[in-house]
């Protein structure tokens, strides 16, 4: 029987080597357009003074003697430039020169100076001016596109652009944000003059495209955006609305020699990232404007093939997570810590099941309801988006982890109150069980998940290295990172540290027992338990988002967003615990590397502001 499972293990660790791997090189493979596209992973400093992290992706057929458009791409908020993969994949094979950039504070940028958060438009225009003077793009043809606060970033530019003595940009398209429509008194004018211009406006999108009165009470939803003063202005040309023709989305608007157009695809903030129907309409867009040197039709897309297996790189990543653990307990340095867990036997009696069910569904009636109280908490909503000094520079990551921590001491304390007042007379032992497996153990422990931790990152760092790709599924990255992450991680990592530890071991030493006569149902239960709050909060945004065209009152849009990578850590958690407890029956092992990788990948794909 052993040797059966040591042989089942090494399988899906060289099943998970060989995925990862796959991953990088087809990835690699679609990323370069078979080959023909090079790709330089750039640092430049900045007229600005700051370090700017970016990807510039050059065709082949493009030299000093046969030049191209070059665009500038920007992903949004709390994001880095590998968001921007559909767009930068889609218009390097068409021609293009595409530079995605990290954004001041973001990835391998410098920190964003709170104060400057307008600086060189956060990067944006920085980068304008030097890809200007890049001897193989057309000068005259410059154009920048950016998601959310990408998008925001590139008004900045444009702004920056009409101060200039040589005005650089040429056209933008902005996605997922409001054009400016208004100068400083509040009238109607056209910010952008002879540019082309087009907008993206998602018809459920969480933050942007709402009408507002005097007062600044909210009129209409984004979802008829299109009918509004600020978009038929922006389709007019900055001609007040109540003098211009009614104009429709979809639709290009040429006056002058610049076009406008506005897309209202059906989609939320967030999926413009990962959006066939967006990155179709940044294909047409462009096209339109610049004119592709290499023309493909909007609906040719194959970015989605590089998604799929960069997510399946990432599946692969949380496979070796546990078959590398399991592989080290087979070597002399970790032998000791091998130890099968008992045969997990069923619950006897009415009262355990009682204590089961219950702890489950007041833990997630907790975590959903700490999670919306401390999203409304003044202060921490200061510390969340970086607007009070603290020595928490990554407000995001300081937000989830706070959260967790709450939630982890929570369940220390049922904890608590079962074991006295259920576990201790039915027989519970806390050492036989591995909630006190003893100092040694315990430290041992330890340095098996840092062995793992280090192991698998290697891996991302070596596929980053020859074929510049990471893991990652829409919102949810690993990816390589500068040094400074892992101090900043240190003071995230006890937090996340209280969640996920009390985590294993609420799952393993108190609710591990068979229903219906299998522990896989058990564990089951404990995955669906552990993200059924996250879950229940995202799908009562979304149905109310869907019905009403807003978000809930008092639970912003940004909030139910950060959440939807934590549904699936959360359940990974839960089986990753569970499986590796049975074979050491010691839970610290798989809450010290989940909380490890948890807050590595939180650090390394948000913004980092400075004081």
């Amino acid at each position: 029987m052993r040797h059966t499972m040591i042989k089942k293990n090494s399988f899906w660790l060289a099943l998970s080597l060989i995925v990862m791997l796959l991953s990088g090189i087809v990835a690699s493979v679609v990323q370069t357009a078979g080959g023909t596209v090079a790709i330089k992973d750039m640092r430049w400093e900045t007229p600005s003074g700051q370090m700017i992290s970016a990807l510039m992706y050059k065709p082949d057929s493009v030299t000093p003697e046969n030049k191209a458009p070059v665009i500038i791409v920007s992903h949004g908020w709390w994001n880095n430039r590998e968001m921007q993969a559909g767009n930068y994949v889609e218009l390097a094979r068409r021609g293009y020169v595409v530079v995605t950039i990290d954004m001041y504070g973001h990835g391998n940028s410098s920190p964003l100076i709170n104060d400057q958060l307008t600086l060189g438009a956060t990067g944006m225009y920085d980068v304008v001016k030097l890809v200007a003077a890049l001897p193989y793009v057309q000068a005259d043809k410059i154009g920048i596109s950016g998601h959310s606060n990408g998008a925001r970033a590139s008004n900045f530019a444009v702004a920056l652009d009409n101060e200039a003595e040589t005005p650089l940009i040429a056209a933008l398209l902005l996605v997922d944000k409001d054009p400016d429509t208004r100068d400083a008194d509040g009238a109607f004018t056209n910010v952008y003059g002879a540019r082309d211009v087009g907008v993206v406006a998602a018809q459920y999108d969480e933050f942007f495209f709402r009408s507002y009165s005097a007062e600044g009470a909210v009129l209409t939803p984004p979802r008829e955006y299109i009918g509004t003063p600020n978009a038929q202005s922006f389709l007019n040309f900055g001609v007040d609305p109540a003098m211009g023709e009614e104009r429709n989305a979809g639709e290009f608007y040429t006056e002058g020699g610049a076009t406008r157009i506005v897309y209202t695809p059906a989609e939320t903030h967030p999926w413009g990232t990962i959006s066939m129907t967006t990155i179709g309409s940044q294909i047409e867009f462009w096209e339109e404007v610049f004119s592709a040197p290499a023309p493909l039709a909007a609906s040719s897309q194959v970015w989605q093939v590089k998604e799929v297996f960069t997510a399946l790189g990432l599946v692969a990543f949380g496979i070796f997570l546990l078959t590398f653990a399991r592989a080290l307990l087979g070597t002399r340095a970790f032998a000791g810590l091998k130890k099968e867990a008992p045969a997990a036997v069923a619950m006897a009696g009415g009262k355990g099941l009682a204590w089961f069910w219950g702890g489950i569904t007041v833990s997630a009636l907790f975590s959903g309801y700490s999670y919306v109280w401390l999203s409304q908490q003044p202060m921490i909503q200061g510390i969340a988006f970086n607007y009070l000094p603290t020595v928490f520079t990554q407000g995001a990551v300081f937000f989830i982890a706070s959260w967790a921590a709450i939630n982890g001491l929570f369940a220390i304390l049922v904890m608590t109150v079962s074991y006295f007042a259920f576990g201790k007379k039915n027989g519970m032992n806390l050492r036989e069980s591995g909630v006190l497996p003893g100092w040694k153990k315990f430290f041992h422990g330890i340095g098996l998940g840092a062995v793992v931790v280090i192991a698998a990152f290697s891996i991302v760092f070596v596929l980053d290295y020859f074929f510049k790709t990471d893991f990652r599924f829409w919102t949810m990255a690993v990816k390589a990172f500068e040094a400074d992450k892992l101090w900043i991680a240190l003071l995230y990592v006890p937090f996340f540290l209280v969640f996920f530890i009390a985590n294993s071991v609420a799952i393993n030493a108190f609710n591990r027992f068979t229903l219906v006569g299998k522990e896989w149902a058990n564990t089951l239960v404990l995955t669906i338990g552990n993200s059924l709050a996250v879950l229940v909060l995202v799908i009562a945004q979304y149905t109310n988002f869907a019905s009403t065209g807003y978000t809930i009152d008092g639970f912003s849009g940004i909030f139910s967003i950060w959440l939807f990578p934590v549904i699936v850590i959360l359940a990974v958690a839960a089986v990753v615990s569970r499986k590796l407890y049975r074979a050491t029956s010691n839970p610290y092992i798989a809450g010290f590397i989940v909380a490890t990788v948890v807050t590595i990948m939180s650090v390394s794909n948000t913004l980092t502001v400075t004081y």
